[in-house]
């Protein structure tokens, strides 16, 4: 079982045991996922260019969070409706691969 399998099971056990399964719907994952996409980049949002990159070895620990807020409704996503994530991120990446061939 793959990390990503191990982790949408733990999550899928999570909702259940607390009885969420019903909000989780396609559309409320969806705005939930843009909610904590807002709230991630809330965290980047007075940052010069040079400073966000420049985060690397400093506190980030609400960003991590953010981060993990966004993944976990996504992979949430995933398993309501069925969707493997790593076949969809593949497939995606090939049609890009059509789209912006390598120019140098």
């Amino acid at each position: 079982m793959s990390e990503i399998d191990e982790l949408t099971r733990t999550l899928r056990e999570f909702a259940k045991g607390r009885g969420w399964e019903r909000f989780h719907t396609p559309k409320n994952l969806v705005m939930a996922i843009s909610g904590e996409a807002g709230e991630l980049a809330a965290e980047f949002q007075w940052l010069s260019p040079e400073e966000s990159c420049s985060l690397k070895g400093l506190p980030t620990q609400n960003i991590e969070l953010e981060i993990a807020d966004v993944a976990i409704y996504l992979l949430r996503l995933c398993d309501v409706m069925e969707v493997n994530l790593a076949d969809a991120i593949k497939k995606k990446i090939r049609i890009n691969e059509k789209r912006f061939p390598i120019t140098t």
